[in-house]
């Protein structure tokens, strides 16, 4: 199930960086006491009162002059308006009521989008007079924030989650595989999605970027019901069409939070860049099964080490996608192409595998006779159990005297050992580390 989408719109410099740093509890946006300084990871997760939900900070740009402000402002209020189920508008107390502000207000309104105004910078809330202005923007009653403090937030929460529409049940059997496919542009995610059908159902150019929304493709292979979710190319940002590009990625990201599996297309011809690792990051931040395409191998001058290499160079740029296997083909000529079904497949099942607590503790016991715990300060940790709690991805719990002692080195051999007894090939597994109670 798709989570709801909020998106924070406004002028730059109001805040929506730290507000979106405070709803996420991380600080993956860049914050800055200037205009423009979000430049990346402007999408995460959040919950609040029971709901999970999707969260955009669009940013601002750097703008020169009146206009361009109005420009990048109308261009993002639009962008949100086409994607997010709420909009928080967010705006400047200190500044009051701007000429942008009331802009992207007619703009919000016409869309008929279900909006929150959030009103930032508000220190001192015996002063709401800087607030009361705001309710001209007709959206209804404003709520005062302090971004900086961290006051007003859940106020914010409350009103934007009783805006969200109700969660409808995916459409999908649960036999289906939902395969998303994502990487930079021009990488050939709509040839994959031609070659694995069999037939022109996605329009293909040369022409970086030309697929502009996410599509959904059922088919049957061997038995066996697949969705195709085509997203739209993400591209390297630093380019003109940055802010547009942003979201992009937040079509990829939903079309991933909807996957089962998820396909991340590395361009053979060109190699690895730095944009293929953000792009395979949120598959694996996401935590669903992952396969990695290399296509264009026909293209490829190849020799006996070509691929082997070829898989060194993955490994070394992809290391905390390590159980993420491989897989080489040519959507243009279809060459090795059967090979990725089948991979599609195991992954899938093993992202939803689920072990017996017995038997789980059986390789936990086994480790530690092997490579007991460490010992800090003169405490020693002990593992008194594990068990799964979740599957897709595979969760599993661990009951120790005390987590401050496990060491994340000691934390990742346990998952090897789980890793080497059970595969999980494709798919992360979350390690949680929780004290036992005396009542357990």
């Amino acid at each position: 199930m798709a989570r709801p989408v909020i998106a924070i719109v406004g002028r730059p410099n109001v805040g929506k960086s730290t507000i979106f740093n405070r709803v996420i509890g991380d600080r993956l946006a860049i914050v800055e006491d200037k205009p423009g300084v979000t430049r990346d990871r402007i999408y995460g997760t959040g919950e609040w009162s029971g709901r999970a939900f999707s969260i955009i900070d669009t940013g601002g740009i750097e703008i020169d002059g009146e206009d361009e402000i109005m420009k990048s402002v109308r261009m993002q209020a639009e962008l949100a308006i086409e994607e997010a189920d709420v909009i928080i508008f967010m705006v400047d107390a200190k500044a009051g009521m701007t000429h942008a502000d009331d802009e992207v207000a007619q703009m919000l309104f016409r869309s008929r989008k279900p909006v929150v105004v959030a009103v930032n910078k508000v220190d001192n809330f015996n002063r709401m007079d800087d607030v009361y202005e705001f309710y001209g923007l007709g959206f209804g009653t404003p709520v005062a924030i302090s971004g900086s403090h961290g006051t007003g937030i859940g106020d914010l929460l409350d009103a934007a989650i009783e805006k969200l529409p109700e969660q409808v049940d995916e459409e999908y059997d649960e036999d289906v595989i939902r395969v998303a496919l994502i990487g930079r542009p021009n990488v050939g995610k709509s040839s994959l999605v031609n070659a694995l059908l069999g037939e022109e159902r996605v329009i293909v150019s040369d022409i970086a970027g030309t697929t502009r929304d996410a599509i959904d493709t059922p088919f049957e292979r061997d038995g066996q019901k697949y969705v195709l979710i085509d997203t739209a190319g993400m591209r390297k940002r630093g380019k003109v069409y940055e802010t547009t590009e942003k979201y992009s990625v937040m079509r990829s990201m939903k079309a991933i939070e909807r996957a089962d599996v998820v396909l991340i297309l590395i361009n053979g011809e060109e190699g690895i860049i730095d944009q293929d690792k953000h792009i395979a990051g949120y598959a694996h931040e996401a935590g669903k099964a992952s396969v990695f395409v290399v296509n264009k191998w026909d293209v490829i001058e190849k020799d006996e080490k070509t691929m082997q290499l070829f898989t060194q160079d993955v490994r070394d740029n992809f290391l905390f996608m390590h159980y993420a296997p491989i897989v080489f083909l040519s959507a243009k000529t279809k060459q090795r192409l059967h090979k990725l079904l089948p991979v599609v497949n195991h992954v899938s099942e093993q992202h939803a595998l689920r072990i017996q607590t017995h038997v789980l503790n059986d390789v936990i016991s086994d480790a530690v006779a092997i490579n007991p715990p460490p010992t800090d300060k003169g405490k020693r940790l002990r593992i008194n159990y594990a068990t799964q709690v979740a599957t897709k991805p595979p969760t599993i719990v661990i009951f120790v005297n005390d987590p401050e002692i496990m060491h994340f080195s000691y934390e990742r051999y346990l998952e090897n050992k789980i890793r080497a007894a059970f595969n999980f090939d494709g798919t992360p597994v979350r390690l949680f580390t929780r004290r036992k109670s005396d009542s357990d």
